[in-house]
């Protein structure tokens, strides 16, 4: 299983803008290699066309053609452009990052119980009489998700599955030391002034 996290961490608007721009862009590359994509999980930023940050899932026949794509989003990366929200605002480069995500596909179930249960919410009369919701928790750390955002129990089990694995890699980031932690905001600030990409104007174009 490959994940891709893509965020704006504590930017404004305009760098939720950007993480939304990269979701497109990403869908044309997935379609042009033949990648199926899916949504994870999507914090939107209270801006149209603007995400707090995305956690998107790449399948495709093997990992060879998925894994390298979504490292290309991996790391701190820029967005040169005019803000579209303050016209008059004077600053131009705008931060994103991505972090890629990989789990052993034979180990993805071990240590999570699945229930099903019933979706709720709009949807009409199948969604609302069926048993299409998944419930997942992972036994040792007690972390549970529910995802009902799918039409089926199987969908639903493999989305439920990649949320529960981002959030035990997130759960043992918070568990570093103080030490660690100020080590990793140090590198994460350095990097900021030299990031892995860089993506110029409205159309989004890749210049590094």
């Amino acid at each position: 299983m490959i994940l891709l996290q893509l965020s704006s961490g504590q930017g404004p608007a305009e760098c939720g803008r950007a993480v939304n721009l990269a979701y497109s862009k990403i869908v044309k590359e997935c379609k042009a290699e033949g990648i199926e994509l899916t949504v994870v999980e999507c914090v939107p930023d209270q801006h149209i066309n603007c995400l707090k940050s995305l956690l998107l899932e790449f399948r495709s026949t093997g990992v060879e053609r998925a894994k390298p794509l979504a490292q290309k989003w991996e790391g701190v990366m820029l967005w040169v452009c005019q803000s579209p929200f303050r016209p008059k605002h004077k600053r131009k480069n705008w931060f994103f990052s991505g972090q890629v995500y990989e789990f052993n596909q034979a180990d993805e179930d071990r240590g999570i119980t699945y229930q099903a249960c019933r979706a709720s919410g709009a949807g009409g009369q199948h969604i609302n009489t069926t048993d299409s919701a998944i419930r997942a928790t992972h036994s040792a750390s007690g972390i549970s998700v529910r995802v009902e955002s799918e039409r089926s129990q199987h969908a639903n089990k493999r989305l439920a599955t990649a949320l529960i694995y981002q959030k035990l890699e997130e759960f043992r980031q918070s568990r570093m030391s103080e030490q660690e932690k100020a080590h990793w905001q140090q590198h994460q600030e350095l990097q900021r002034g030299n990031p892995l990409r860089t993506f110029k104007g409205d159309k989004f174009i890749s210049v590094r």
